[in-house]
């Protein structure tokens, strides 16, 4: 069902929006008392299998902490036995044991975002002390397993050791690093209204988000811009339809967008590192 009708390559399914971390920066807002939603299991089941059957070649879960979600190591499973590549991408405070068998099978990749070679600044940017530790040591195991890791550093105050959190991650073995400038979205909007000119333009193509509640925009970031929700209609109906083609050519326009934005924890579709 390619051949151009639904040229989505990725979705991110943010499964719930409940996190241990409450960094300053993030865009969906997330904290310790946040919700799963509405979603239920079965309806992200769903999902899937719509996103599979239109083509789609890789689902990204996302949060919030997508780790919180109890039913997540069953998602990953099924996306993956969907023929799907996956990826999970969590603050990697802790993976329960479910959770790194979910994250070793094939095709399945683990993504996350590091700020810092300096704990206490680290710390200070998510909002919880030791969090550096365990991040660092669940990126370690991680490698030593043989499990790929995709990470991302935002650059979100003056002076932050970014240069040197890349350096580290290298010398750790890490891969594939990418950088991003901090968007003033969510917590990072500093009370400003939401603006389509902070995002970065590639969710003007290629690429879709589903909600915790079942919304569909056209990145997690461009969370005011809903096209409808998968709770209402199939998603290939909405990734089809007048609205979404109307907002992603506004995105589009106004962002200028170019195919060399940051991709890191996005992994494959590119875009801003969520």
């Amino acid at each position: 069902m390619r051949n151009g009708s639904v040229p989505v390559d990725l979705v991110w399914l943010e499964v719930t929006g409940k996190c241990q971390l409450t960094c300053v920066h993030c865009y969906a807002e997330s904290t310790p008392a946040g919700r799963h939603g509405p979603m239920t299991r079965a309806d992200w089941i769903r999902v899937i299998d719509e996103a599979a059957a239109i083509g789609v070649r890789k689902v990204q879960f996302i949060g919030g902490e997508p780790t919180l979600r109890p039913e997540l190591p069953d998602l990953v499973g099924h996306a993956a036995d969907s023929g799907l590549r996956v990826e999970i991408t969590s603050n990697l405070v802790r993976l329960s044991a479910r959770m790194w068998a979910a994250a070793a099978r094939p095709g399945v990749e683990l993504g996350t975002s590091y700020y810092s070679d300096d704990p206490a600044e680290h710390d200070e940017i998510v909002g919880r002390r030791g969090s550096h530790a365990r991040t660092t040591a669940t990126i370690r195991t991680a490698l030593a397993r043989n499990i790929p890791v995709n990470v991302g550093i935002i650059d979100v105050r003056p002076g932050q050791r970014v240069a040197a959190a890349q350096e580290t991650l290298r010398e750790m073995g890490v891969g594939r690093i990418a950088v991003d400038r901090l968007r003033h979205l969510g917590r990072g909007a500093a009370g400003r209204r939401p603006e389509t000119g902070e995002l970065c333009g590639r969710c003007a193509k290629g690429v879709v988000a589903v909600l915790p509640d079942g919304s569909v925009t056209p990145c997690p970031m461009s969370r005011w811009l809903s096209f409808g929700n998968v709770r209402e209609a199939p998603l290939a109906a909405l990734v089809r339809g007048a609205g979404a083609r109307r907002i992603r050519a506004s995105i589009a326009e106004a962002t200028a967008w170019t195919a060399n934005c940051a991709s890191g924890s996005t992994g494959g579709g590119g875009g801003c590192t969520p």
